[in-house]
């Protein structure tokens, strides 16, 4: 075997070799954010029309949050929380429009407490929380919606109770610190 028979060997076995320890690193990525965003990844490929557009915007929700300061609750602030949420279920009785909204109300503020951001509004806040919490995201989106419908007077008692179920989930998720994933 001559010289440039062999260099030519080696430089394909190189060429090879960093083509595939791409690919597995691609792969390896594309699996951390399945893993770490749950059902938000397969919603944002939709939305972005792709995975490559998708895993792009991920990877900037990851760096945004990371630049957050996520913060426990102190237990007093814990219990704080817990007695507010517990009269807002209570008034759901007699005021289930007010109640969804005060829950919603309380979500945020808890969110807020806890270091995310809270002045991007709605979209801001799915945003924030998908990196943490994908897979309660859909029950704080479902409730949001009938909170909205709620507010035109378009929701009705069931979808009420429903939202305040979804608030809920997010909203002891959040309380305890635990993160969906």
């Amino acid at each position: 075997m001559s010289s440039n028979t062999l260099i030519a060997v080696i430089v394909v076995a190189v060429v090879v070799v960093i083509a595939l320890t791409a690919l597995l690193w691609a792969l390896a990525r594309r699996r951390h954010l399945r893993e770490r965003f749950g059902p938000e990844y397969e919603r944002t490929v939709e939305e972005q029309g792709g995975r490559k557009a998708a895993e792009r915007d991920l990877r900037a929700r990851e760096e945004r949050h990371d630049s957050l300061d996520i913060k426990e609750l102190s237990a007093e602030r814990r219990d704080h929380y817990a007695q507010e949420w517990s009269g807002v279920q209570q008034q759901f009785v007699d005021h289930p429009q007010g109640s969804v909204a005060e829950a919603d109300e309380l979500v945020t503020r808890l969110m807020g407490e806890r270091g995310y951001p809270t002045d991007e509004g709605y979209s801001g806040q799915v945003r924030d929380l998908s990196v943490e919490h994908g897979r309660t995201l859909e029950e704080y989106r479902a409730a949001h919606a009938v909170k909205v419908r709620s507010g035109a007077g378009e929701a009705t008692t069931e979808e009420l109770r429903g939202a305040m179920v979804h608030y809920r989930a997010l909203f002891e998720e959040l309380l305890s610190d635990q993160r969906s994933r």
